[in-house]
This record gives C-alpha cells, structure tokens and sequence, in this order.
C-alpha cells in the first residue's frame, strides 16, 4: 500500500474560544473578548494525522457555529473511507455538497493538504507548485479605539523589525482617521502605511472621505464601501491616485471575474477563507495578476494554524506580492495553539520546509479552549 492510497479514518472537531488581548473595531464589527475558530484533524490508516483550521467573522464570512455543522454534518461523509490521494474528488464533492460555508473547506483542504505532506515526507507548498520565498513581508493591522494603546503596540513592532502596519478605519468618525494618520506621519514615519475601511463608508460619504485618506498617499485603501457596491468601488477607483483594493467585494474566482470586468479596483485581498481553500486562493491571485491587479494574502481572526496555511499558499504563489496579514498569533491572542510557534522574524513570517504545514497543534490547548454548551 503506497502512503496515499490509504484511508481517511478519523474526522475530529473542536470549537474553540481564543482569548485576545484587545478590542478591535473594523468599519463592520467589533471583537473583543475572545474569536472563534475551528480545527479540524483527519487521521489516515497508519495514524498520520493532518491538521486545518475554520476562521469565519459572523459579519464578513459566517459563523462558527456554520462552519462546525458543515464540517460534521455534510462533509464528514464526504471524507471518511476516501483515499488520501482523493483531494480535488474530495474538494470536489464539498463544493456541491454545501453552499458558501467556504471557512469549512479551506479547514478541510488544509487537512488534507497537511495530511499529504506529511505522509510523502514534503512541504504544503511543494503540493501547491513550489516555494518562491519562505520570508513573507508581515502587515499588523492598527484596531484598537485607543488609539494610545496601538501606538504602544506601534514601539513594539518598530523593535521587531515590522514596518508594514494597515491602519483600520470608518468606525469612528473622520477627524478620527485623519488625526491617526497624521500621528503616523509624524511620529512614525518608518512605517508603510496601507488603509482598510472594511465596509465602514455610507455611500453619500464615501467620495470626500476617501479623497482625504488618498491625500496621505498610503500603499492602497481597501473596501471603503458595502461589498455589493461594483459601481461605486468604481467610481472610488477613479477619483484618486493611490490603488483601490477589494476585499468583500471579491471571494472566489467568480467574484473574481466579475470585479475584472466592471474595473472596482487595483488589487485584491486574498483569504483562503473568503476563497474557499488554497488552490482557489491560488486562482484568484492569478486571475488579479493575469488582469495586471495586485494581490496580497489577507486574513480573518485565526490562529496560527490558519496563518501557516495560508502563508504556504503565498510561498507557492509569486502573484501575491504585497506580503501577508497573519499577525495575530503573535500580537493579538493572549495565546496561539500551536505546540512549537511559528517564526516571526525581522518583520517576516519564515516558513520551513518541515512536512505537511510543519507544525501541529496542541491537543491540550484544544481542549482548554473548546466551547462547552
């Protein structure tokens, strides 16, 4: 029997409460207190056992509650009695088995993944075409409504070697956004700065807001309005000269095509969790870059299992080229899951070429954390 031929055996769940250390406010919604996510293990015949992660935001993707009762309910099926070596019929059948839901498959493509990886002894992102660097540039993005507490957070990136930060707006009032942009380019001016709204603008509103933000030339803004409004993203697009990116606006390759045809932006954010796995992140970075857009590897409130993943993602995926997000495992859970932690340096997440993700969780981190009804 060769490694891949073997059965899929095992198909475990946990529903997790991370606690975090702040309060972050994105133009949709707030967190505070704790996120929730989801791990996912699959064990093959000889006790292998591959490792994913559901990170949904009940107000951008979904909620944890969803994403646990696809993954029970409708994919466990789907999996169990399957070859390892099944994974695109696996990912296949997913697709059609569940609607949206798309945190639960980029969980179960991971496992999968992992599970692959570690099985013929070779890293994620040698089954995703191959490594183009293992030093991924690290944005921390700026939330908190203490604006004193993140320029404290600000000192400590500026020690480790961060300079990239995104600063979350259009949760507060304007003159809030402007003075922080301001203090950051007077008392911080090593810093990239880049600019996300998350939705936060009113239609009548966003023109001259946004006209204002332009006029401190940041890297980009991103999704200043609700993900539905193609026409105004449009014409956001047009009044300013700093690129436009879409975050909402754009999931998967459909959504994809769509923003390439209407012209809504210069880039876009790419999240296997909006895009319903890695090969389909994969798919929308090419599609961005075969239109001449820019991408870069976005996240949502995840652990570092999630991170790795997607950070194997754009190691294979030379199209992203504006770094990553996958910050929050070190600067903003009171503690991440993973037995060994992931390599933060100089700015840069480092990956190994270790099998599979490189790294597996702690099952008594799973434990101490899981949700109990």
């Amino acid at each position: 029997m060769s490694a891949l031929t073997q059965t899929i055996t095992g198909f475990e769940t946990w529903h997790l409460a991370l606690p975090v250390t702040s309060t972050r406010d994105h133009g949709i919604g707030r967190v505070s207190g704790a996120c929730e996510i989801i791990v996912l293990a699959l064990t093959a015949e000889d006790g292998t056992t591959g490792w994913g992660e559901a990170s949904p935001w009940v107000v951008f993707t979904g909620s944890p509650e969803a994403s646990l009762a696809a993954l029970q309910r409708y994919l466990k099926p789907l999996v169990l009695g399957r070859r390892v070596s099944d994974r695109a019929a696996i990912m296949a059948d997913a697709a059609r088995a569940v609607a949206h839901c798309t945190e639960a498959k980029a969980a179960l493509e991971t496992a999968l993944l992992d599970l692959t990886g570690q099985l013929l002894g070779v890293p994620v992102h040698d089954l995703l075409g191959g490594a183009t660097t293992k030093r991924l540039p690290l944005s921390v993005s700026l939330a908190n409504p203490v604006w004193d507490e993140d320029r404290a957070l600000l000192e400590r990136l500026g020690e480790d070697g961060v300079c990239l930060v995104k600063l979350k707006t259009g949760f507060k009032d304007h003159a809030f956004d402007v003075m922080r942009l301001e203090a950051l380019s007077a008392d911080f001016p090593d810093f990239n700065v880049r600019v996300d709204y998350n939705q936060g603008l009113e239609i009548d509103e966003a023109l001259p807001r946004v006209r204002d933000v332009a006029a401190f030339k940041p890297d980009f803004i991103e999704q200043p309005v609700r993900f539905h409004h193609f026409d105004l993203m449009a014409r956001l697009r047009s009044a300013i000269d700093v690129p436009l990116l879409a975050d909402e606006s754009v999931f998967g390759p459909e959504d994809m095509a769509r923003a390439i045809r209407e012209g809504i932006c210069d880039g876009v954010s790419v999240k296997i969790m909006k895009s319903g796995g890695l090969t389909r992140g994969q798919d929308v970075a090419r599609m961005a870059a075969r239109a001449g857009l820019v991408a870069y590897g976005g996240d949502m409130f995840e652990a570092g299992l999630a991170h790795l993943a997607g950070a194997h993602m754009i190691s294979a995926t030379p199209e992203i080229t504006l770094g990553c997000e996958f910050y929050q495992a070190k600067y903003y859970l009171a503690e991440d899951i993973l037995e060994e932690p992931i390599t933060y340096e100089d700015g840069h997440i480092i990956l190994s070429d270790r099998p599979g993700l490189g790294h597996a969780p702690d099952r008594e981190k799973l434990r101490h954390y899981e949700v109990r009804s």
